[in-house]
């Protein structure tokens, strides 16, 4: 399975709000952070909002921030809402027709394993969880001062990415 771009940003903008949580962290600027377009960035923007996962203020001092303690934004909450199928094999498809073999499949029982399996870790995997102080310091995040530290961090991870 390969997540897309897009869960992956959505994840680090999660990071990076989470990271300046005393603040507010405008679109622009986590943009800058990662070398990614803005408005790639507000497009990520709205189903997370919409999921009740950000918050927007608006105006002169407006920006982004997590709509809820970063301990209880799971990361499976931002996979779901960003990635749009999770069909590992056609027989996970919704309408796909009907294999006279998919009670006694030991692919498909094996898939949907494999599946839980992953879900189960990225549930048990909270945004704070990714903030925590071991991999805070991993990511040259040793401070909440300000977000700059934070974000000059998290651009220079950007591009070690497990994601694509």
């Amino acid at each position: 399975m390969r997540l897309t771009k897009q869960t992956n940003y959505a994840i680090r903008m999660l990071m990076y709000c989470a990271a300046n949580e005393e603040g507010l962290s405008r679109v622009p600027d986590i943009a800058k952070a990662y070398s990614v377009s803005p408005l790639f960035l507000f497009k990520i923007l709205q189903p997370l909002v919409e999921a009740g996962l950000v918050q927007t203020v608006r105006g002169r001092n407006g920006g982004v921030r997590l709509a809820r303690p970063a301990g209880t934004i799971t990361v499976a909450d931002v996979v779901r809402v960003t990635e749009e199928n999770f069909a590992m094999a056609e027989c996970f498809e919704n309408g796909a027709v009907e294999c006279p073999l998919v009670n006694a499949c030991g692919l498909n029982v094996t898939l949907k394993k494999a599946l839980d399996a992953f879900f189960g870790v990225l549930s048990a995997t909270t945004i704070a969880d990714l903030q925590r102080p071991t991999n805070r310091a991993r990511l040259g995040l040793t401070g909440r001062d300000t977000a700059a530290p934070a974000a000059a961090a998290l651009s220079a991870t950007a591009s070690q990415t497990p994601f694509s």
